[in-house]
């Protein structure tokens, strides 16, 4: 009897082995794509609203500031964070999408004083890779100011008070001019007679309100006019229905009562006459607006409207003969 070789299981599987591959069709393997990479972006950033120097952008507290840019390339509908920092940490997150153009605004309310850095982050898509914008800088403040203060406080302030249509000098010193720059908008605005800037004139004029509002806007056949308020003792220059420039005044005391009405320069006279009145307007018999010594808070003078001598001159240079001038309480 004939022995057989019998061979154990392993070894016979891997004898058959490479006939079963040999036997087995493949399939071949489809390369990858690689997904594209999205395009790199980039967006401006402006800050509006408040007063500004080269350094900073000065808001009132819990006043509303509005940021804007452009987004390229534009992928509308991205969206975009803005961060407002304090010490290092966000204090304020704020969404928002890409719209129109990649035009985008955020509109927000600051917080209490301190120093903020405004920011705007995209995180990276499928459309868009990520970014952020440069950073602005923002102080919230809660200024006040008087005689003797200077500096950039006292230098917004003026600025801020000019724009708004009142005449003030533009120093970053607060000097009497500014004092009486203060005076009138707070006469105008209610809110008592007195040069000190407090910090309620500061967030009116922050936010850019108080201006006079006048009551002859479309008066004038050359766009400008005069008008003096007898109840807050308030000259205003009116050029094309805006207030130019709105001046401290002193009208006739009760003894000898301003007239009212509406009239007509018909008359100037330069320098300083006997009565001591610098630089005249006259809009009416011997009633005139002209500088004088003594301008104070009250009625004083025998019918003529007094401002201080060193706005006399820039009054009497804008003044045209015919202009009109209303004079109501």
């Amino acid at each position: 009897m004939s022995k057989r070789l019998v061979l154990p299981v392993p070894l016979v599987l891997l004898a058959l082995a490479p006939a079963a591959q040999a036997q087995t069709p493949t399939t071949p393997t489809a390369p990858v794509t690689p997904k594209p990479e999205p395009p790199k972006g980039k967006a401006s950033l402006s800050v509006k609203g408040g007063l500004a120097t080269k350094k900073a952008h000065y808001f009132a507290p819990s006043q509303e500031v509005v940021v804007r840019g452009v987004v390229k390339p534009h992928v509308r509908g991205e969206v975009l964070t803005l961060y407002a920092i304090r010490r290092g940490k966000a204090s304020k997150q704020v969404r928002r999408s890409v719209g129109r153009r990649g035009r985008y605004m955020f509109r927000f309310k600051v917080g209490n004083p301190g120093a903020v850095r405004l920011v705007v982050k995209h995180r990276r898509s499928d459309r868009l890779d990520a970014f952020r914008t440069r950073s602005e800088a923002v102080e919230v403040v809660n200024w006040q100011a008087g005689g003797g203060a200077s500096g950039v406080k006292v230098l917004l302030l003026q600025r801020g008070l000019a724009k708004l249509g009142f005449a003030t000098p533009v120093t970053g010193d607060f000097d009497g001019l500014t004092a009486n720059a203060v005076n009138v908008f707070r006469k105008t605005n209610g809110l008592g007679r007195d040069g000190y800037a407090t910090t309620s004139v500061y967030a009116m004029v922050l936010r850019g309100q108080g201006a006079f509002k006048l009551r002859y806007p479309n008066s004038g056949d050359h766009g400008k006019h005069v008008e003096f308020d007898w109840s807050r003792q308030v000259l205003v220059l009116a050029d094309h229905g805006k207030p130019y420039r709105a001046y401290h005044v002193s009208s006739g005391k009760p003894s000898t009562p301003t007239v009212f009405g509406s009239f007509h320069f018909y008359s100037q006279q330069p320098g300083t006459n006997s009565h001591g009145m610098v630089y005249s307007s006259y809009f009416i018999g011997g009633y005139a607006i002209h500088g004088y010594a003594s301008v104070p808070n009250y009625p004083a003078s025998h019918g003529c409207l007094r401002v201080p001598i060193p706005n006399a001159v820039s009054i009497y240079n804008w003044i045209d003969l015919g202009d009109p001038i209303y004079t109501y309480r």
